[in-house]
């Protein structure tokens, strides 16, 4: 760690409250502090919603949100913010298939946050529809157990879409993946979803659960619908969340921090 006060440094990226309050004093050394500063923030405002203080409060770092709906809802004080929204880098030859009539929701830790990770709502929904779930911790709700990312999305493919419970969370990577291998996803419309789905062209989005529902057994019922909706899902991830968008975002943003622009 001493070697890092001896980097020939451009510019310092944060990514968590303990990086920019204690890891920065204790690791970089007092040029490498005054360097041009990100700080980059995943996570949506908690505990409130909307009156929540963004920890950073420095007019000279650029707060960089992952969504719109994070910048939107985050009291941001008097720092300048930017949205780069995700991108994801996913094995080219994996497409979607949809032959297993069931649907896939993956999930860390749903039972841990019940009501963010919507566990009642998957629960609920599993009463009426064949639903797995993948990721840490779901082989004690009947699940698959955590997979190995490397495998993760060639085994997600084969089912018929995938289902996001999450009622509040920043956006789920879960579901850019989804849509990149060209599955159709079925979501609350909550948070920044119903930007990112749009309902009966590239899966459904509703507050409606019973509706979220009739969708996937829908869907379950008719592999032909839905691989059109994987179609469309695919195009928009392409567009939206392509890694040559993320690349040119994020050189705009370091451009501006170091007044290369």
């Amino acid at each position: 760690m001493a070697q890092v006060r001896d980097l020939k440094l451009d510019l310092v990226i944060y990514q968590t409250p303990k990086n920019y309050f204690e890891d920065q004093f204790e690791i970089l050394g007092a040029g490498q502090r005054r360097l041009p500063k990100i700080y980059l923030e995943h996570n949506t405002p908690k505990p409130s919603a909307v009156d929540t203080r963004h920890p950073v409060d420095d007019p000279d770092v650029l707060l960089v949100h992952v969504t719109h709906y994070n910048s939107l809802m985050w009291d941001n004080g008097r720092t300048p913010t930017a949205v780069i929204e995700h991108s994801v880098a996913i094995d080219p030859a994996i497409r979607y298939s949809g032959h297993r009539a069931s649907g896939i929701t993956v999930i860390n830790g749903m039972q841990k946050r019940p009501r963010i990770a919507g566990y009642d709502i998957f629960l609920q929904a599993r009463q009426r529809v064949p639903l797995d779930a993948v990721g840490m911790e779901t082989r004690d709700l009947g699940g698959l157990g955590d997979i190995p990312y490397r495998d993760l999305h060639r085994l997600v493919a084969d089912y018929r879409f995938l289902f996001s419970p999450i009622r509040y969370t920043s956006l789920p990577l879960a579901v850019i993946e989804a849509m990149s291998i060209g599955m159709p996803v079925v979501a609350l419309a909550t948070t920044e979803l119903p930007t990112v789905i749009l309902h009966g062209e590239t899966g459904y989005v509703s507050c409606n659960v019973d509706e979220l529902i009739e969708r996937m057994l829908f869907l379950l019922a008719d592999r032909e619908e839905a691989c059109r909706l994987g179609r469309n899902a695919r195009a928009v991830a392409h567009e939206r969340f392509g890694l040559d968008r993320f690349i040119q975002d994020w050189n705009r943003a370091f451009a501006l921090v170091t007044q290369t622009v």
